[in-house]
């Protein structure tokens, strides 16, 4: 990834997005921000304890790097709802903390930046370059599940006309393969997710994401995986299974 730097913040985007004039996306790290303990410091979470106006200030300082474009939020409740962001669905974009569930997001809109909060859990950046059409999916090990990717592409097919060997793909820092035990994987994981596990126990998210994205259309050239595991650099990520009370940090992309 392609570490930069604004506003005194620094945050990463993919290398394979980058020649693209019209796109903004960024892969926010949780320094840089106003949040205090165990939420230091660039949460942008509402909903996990931090004191709410740490977060908005947050929330304007990633604004200002997406050249202020509009923050669109949505509850992510690990499903496989995907929303598309339409002029009728404003009430998506919003200061505080949506009540419109779902895991993924799609536009074509200009201005607004989809955001995705994560501590573990991959965000997936999806652009179509051809429809200029953009997506931020939220893949959790229950998204990977329920292959809320496959949804999130047959979105863009549907709504946008996107033809998947044309989309372009990024995964962010996520839990590992090193770090993504599940000891009790037999009643959790279905069984062809199985070939993804090592002896110890582990599997391997990222290689399921990147399958799913080329089962679902997407060349394997397009697709880009930072290979960052957020437990085992908790001084740069937010990390659920490594720390438990923490904030969430933030992955966008948008249309400008």
């Amino acid at each position: 990834m392609i570490l930069t730097k604004a506003n005194g913040v620094s945050f990463y985007r993919f290398p394979n997005l980058l020649p693209f004039a019209n796109l903004r996306h960024g892969i926010f790290t949780r320094n840089g921000g106003f949040s205090k303990g165990n939420f230091s410091s660039l949460n942008v979470s509402l909903s996990v304890g931090d004191d709410s106006e740490n977060v908005i200030r947050n929330r304007k300082i990633i604004s200002m790097c997406m050249d202020n474009g509009d923050l669109v939020f949505t509850k992510q409740v690990h499903d496989k709802n995907v929303i598309v962001v339409s002029e009728k669905s404003a009430n998506v974009s919003a200061s505080s903390e949506t009540r419109i569930e779902g895991d993924a997001l799609v536009t074509d809109l200009y201005n607004k930046m989809l955001v995705i909060k994560t501590a573990d859990c991959q965000a997936v950046l999806l652009y179509d370059p051809v429809k200029n059409v953009v997506a931020n999916v939220h893949s959790g090990w229950r998204g990977s599940i329920y292959n809320i990717i496959g949804a999130t592409i047959y979105a863009m097919k549907e709504n946008y006309n996107c033809i998947p060997s044309d989309i372009l793909a990024g995964i962010s820092p996520s839990l590992g393969p090193c770090c993504a035990e599940f000891l009790n994987y037999k009643k959790e994981i279905p069984g062809q997710f199985w070939k993804y596990k090592d002896s110890a126990f582990n599997f391997d998210f990222w290689a399921i994401s990147a399958d799913q994205l080329s089962y679902a259309g997407v060349m394997p050239e397009n697709i880009y995986s930072c290979r960052m595991c957020t437990k085992c650099n908790k001084d740069l990520f937010y990390s659920y299974r490594g720390e438990k009370t923490t904030g969430r940090m933030a992955t966008i992309i948008g249309l400008k």
